[in-house]
């Protein structure tokens, strides 16, 4: 199969086990997840149309696939990053603000419930069909490649970057190329052939947390859909599992009960943008924290490899500052 790509262009997917994984049903529902949460609250500094910033959940794993096949990883590991957003709710990372098991400041629920939600889908009896441990595969401590913690590299990583910048214009073809021809692998490590490709792309990750993974833009669109999935299930509009469906099925759901409850007319219409906010300290509704993150990627330098940090004292600095969750104090107008 011929797969269009935004980030990588044209690629031939032949892998049958692959194939049938993207035509399952539980995978097929990532296309109805948006990988940032919900647009309309989303950051959009350029004025660009929604059509331009959508990207989904299904879009992103396909991608992590792309990147790992690119890179030669094995069968297994690409599988598994073809997998590893499979049990994202609607609105992706809000989830960690509707349920109180979820961490605001880690944004961890997907990936606490990962094993367990798979193993409630097709994909076990499709892995045992080609003779693929589960277990091995759901096991991300496998897969180095796939997974690392921050601030190091890893597909997942590499890929939603690059994904989100191509979106949202903050990079072009010419530029995505000279990233992916800058890689390599290092005993299980990306590995940028020099500091000029680390430093770029560690700029552009950077400028990407700032704007919009851990913006202002962010916390309110994390805590407005909290708000309004956490009321709509207490009111029972909607039960826990509605959650994953897709975000369209889910306010569907929701929006029938708008003109008779206030309150969820309220919560829906902060989410749609239509109350104004502000960043008061002082003066503030809720308090929001947001996951920030921060790549301090390593190096080919001579005959050894380094942390961009190693040799500059700035970003050592900078990775330290911006480890850190950033905070907000969102108060609305009504």
């Amino acid at each position: 199969m011929k797969y269009i790509d935004k980030v990588y262009g044209g690629v031939e997917i032949g892998e049958p086990l692959v194939l049938e994984i993207m035509e399952a049903v539980c995978f097929r529902r990532l296309k109805g997840i948006d990988q940032a949460g919900y647009l309309p609250l989303y950051a959009n500094p350029k004025s660009l149309p929604l059509s331009q910033l959508q990207h989904n959940r299904f879009d992103h794993s396909v991608g992590v696939f792309i990147l790992l096949k690119k890179f030669n990883a094995s069968l297994e590991e690409q599988v598994s990053g073809l997998l590893h957003d499979l049990s994202h709710s609607a609105f992706s990372h809000c989830i960690d603000y509707v349920f109180d098991e979820g961490s605001e400041t880690e944004q961890s629920y997907q990936d606490d419930i990962f094993a367990d939600f798979v193993r409630t889908t097709k994909i076990p009896s499709i892995l045992e069909k080609y003779n693929f441990d589960l277990d091995y595969i759901l096991n991300e401590e496998n897969f180095p490649l796939l997974e690392k913690k921050l601030p190091d590299l890893c597909a997942d990583r590499i890929d939603y970057s690059l994904r989100s910048a191509t979106h949202f214009q903050e990079t072009n073809t010419k530029e995505i190329k000279y990233f992916l021809d800058s890689l390599a692998i290092e005993n299980n490590r990306w590995v940028f052939n020099d500091l000029k490709s680390a430093k770029k792309y560690a700029l552009l990750f950077s400028n990407l947390n700032k704007n919009y993974y851990a913006g202002l833009s962010s916390a309110i669109m994390f805590r407005t859909v909290g708000d309004a999935m956490k009321h709509a299930i207490e009111k029972e509009y909607i039960s826990k599992d509605d959650l994953w469906t897709t975000e369209d099925e889910v306010l569907a759901k929701v929006e029938k009960y708008k003109e008779k409850d206030l309150k969820m007319s309220l919560f829906l219409d902060r989410m749609n943008n239509k109350i104004s906010f502000e960043n008061n300290p002082n003066d503030y509704y809720a308090r929001v924290f947001c996951k920030s993150r921060i790549v301090d990627p390593l190096f080919k330098e001579s005959d050894s490899i380094k942390r961009l940090s190693e040799v500059d004292g700035g970003w050592a600095e900078f990775v330290e500052k911006e480890s850190k969750p950033k905070e907000y104090f969102i108060k609305f107008s009504r």
